[in-house]
């Protein structure tokens, strides 16, 4: 079945009709030699075992085999969760160790994606683009090429109340440390959002804005480019 994952009433159907997965992995010691895996990964060395399955499918395994186990550990990172992680093996962007990227999440070129960034469902980051760490990208945010969203930096999702739009990040944008681009904004391209800015109405092109909230403080000039640049060898 399809989703405009535009659309927030979309989104939430999604969510709504999505299988909901506790996924665990447990490590056994024991001998399980007889013992069926239904519906259960089993990656086995002698009496040694890594079991891959869902919650209630694992939980039944090791009540019905106990008395085979001798130890057993218990690895788990959700609980209900309807949106998978975004599957990274065909995506052409650099991402770090610790970024959490949801499906349906679209990374594009050269992007660079550092410790800690949470990405969301239905976000979509542009060419050359770069998210610094422990920024967030919430639901359906829109970032464009060459644009860099500063470490702590969140672009707010909308995913409630639906009557919001979501916010739109032009080319060429640098976003301060610690920023707050809040629903609906717009934020045109070639602007500069200083650090700790919190921003409630759109930003035209070319401009530098500050404050809580952001106000615009002067035109981007040369000596804002030479204080912002974009550096290229960070991206390859």
């Amino acid at each position: 079945m399809s989703y405009n994952l535009t659309d927030p009433y979309e989104l939430a159907r999604y969510i709504k009709e999505a299988k909901k997965s506790t996924p665990i992995k447990a490590y056994i010691s024991g001998n399980l030699n007889g013992c069926t895996f239904e519906n259960i990964e089993n990656f086995s060395s002698g009496d040694l075992h890594i079991l891959f399955g869902e919650s209630e499918n694992i939980a039944d395994f090791l009540e019905k085999h106990k008395h085979k186990i001798e130890r057993v550990k218990i690895e788990q990172d959700r609980r209900n969760s309807a949106i998978p992680l975004l599957d990274l093996r065909n995506v052409n962007a650099r991402i770090e160790p610790g970024a959490l990227i949801r499906d349906k999440a679209v990374i594009k070129d050269n992007a660079v994606i550092m410790m800690g960034a949470v990405i969301n469902i239905g976000v979509e980051v542009g060419e050359g683009t770069m998210v610094d760490m422990n920024a967030v990208l919430g639901a359906r945010a829109k970032v464009g090429r060459n644009s860099h969203i500063g470490a702590g930096a969140v672009v707010a999702g909308v995913l409630e109340p639906p009557s919001k739009s979501p916010c739109e990040i032009g080319d060429n944008v640098l976003i301060g440390a610690n920023s707050v681009i809040l629903e609906g904004v717009k934020v045109g391209n070639g602007a500069v959002i200083a650090a700790g800015s919190i921003v409630v109405k759109d930003v035209p092109e070319n401009v530098v804005v500050a404050g809580s909230p952001a106000k615009i403080v002067k035109s981007v000039d040369e000596s804002t480019k030479s204080k912002t640049e974009i550096l290229d060898d960070l991206r390859k």
